[in-house]
Order: C-alpha cells, then sequence, then structure tokens
C-alpha cells in the first residue's frame, strides 16, 4: 500500500538518506530524463528559510518540491518561491505534485507566492490559484511561464 503522506523538513532536519534520495530523483529528471544543464545545487537548498517538502514510497523519494523565500520580491510581493517540482516517472499521473501544492497552499496561505512553471503544467498551479504574468520564455531549453498567487 502507497502512503502519499507529506513529509515537510528544513535541511537541518533531513536525513543523510532522505537527502540522498531527494537528490536522486532531482538528478534523475531534470539532468538524465530532461537533460537540463543548469546547476542544479545551487546552495539554496541548505537555507535556513527553504522548505522541502515530499512523498515518499518503497522505493525513495516519489514526489519533491522546494519552497524558497528571498528577501526581495521578485514580483509584487512574492517572497516565497516554489521550485523544483519533480515526480518519479513511475508515479506520474497520480496526481502527487497535487498533493504536496495543496499543503504548500495551506501551510503558506498568507504569503505571497511565485513560481516559474514549465509551459505544459500551468494548468496544474491555476488549480492553485496562480495567475500567469509576463511572457513566456526558455530557461534549460524549456519553455516556462512566471505565475503568482496573492495572499490569501
Amino acid at each position: 500500500m502507497l502512503n502519499d503522506s507529506v513529509i515537510a523538513k528544513s535541511w537541518g532536519e533531513l536525513t543523510t538518506t532522505e537527502l540522498y534520495s531527494i537528490m536522486k530523483l532531482r538528478t534523475d529528471v531534470f539532468f538524465v530524463e530532461q537533460k537540463v544543464d543548469e546547476e542544479e545545487l545551487d546552495n539554496r537548498d541548505q537555507e535556513d528559510t527553504t522548505g522541502h517538502y515530499w512523498i515518499v514510497d518503497d522505493r525513495g523519494v516519489a514526489a519533491y518540491i522546494r519552497v524558497l523565500y528571498n528577501d526581495t520580491a521578485e514580483y509584487l510581493d512574492g517572497h516565497r518561491v516554489i521550485g523544483r517540482v519533480v515526480v518519479r516517472g513511475d508515479r506520474r499521473g497520480e496526481g502527487l505534485a497535487q498533493i504536496i501544492m495543496k499543503r504548500i497552499v495551506d501551510d503558506f496561505s498568507d504569503e505571497a507566492m511565485l513560481l516559474h512553471a514549465q509551459e505544459y503544467i500551468v494548468p496544474l498551479y491555476a488549480k492553485f490559484g496562480f495567475e500567469s504574468f509576463g511572457e513566456l520564455y526558455e530557461e534549460a531549453a524549456i519553455m516556462h511561464q512566471s505565475m503568482y498567487r496573492a495572499a490569501q
């Protein structure tokens, strides 16, 4: 039986096994599968204000999302930035990213949030109140759309 409970921890709370499983999923999808050649380990994971959210199964981390805090708002009043949204290939289509997104939106409902969505996944984030702004742009050879969600 699969457990789709969301785990949330800061950097200092992560075990080495959890960290390895998170990094393995991120590199398997972003580097191996999507051929992204951008810097993956950007030191933002280690910040005290960064939240790590994931769902685990018997194979390790099945889905993961990182939540950053920027001192300077990138757009309007958005200091929280959602990123590194990733779901392992064998678990795609089960709604795992939506489960984690719901938890994040609940945890930070009183704060404005931003994200940079791969173009095809914009409708998912719209379900959570994110609205597109600006033009589409290419990042790591993938078209992206910036999105904003006001504090509730």
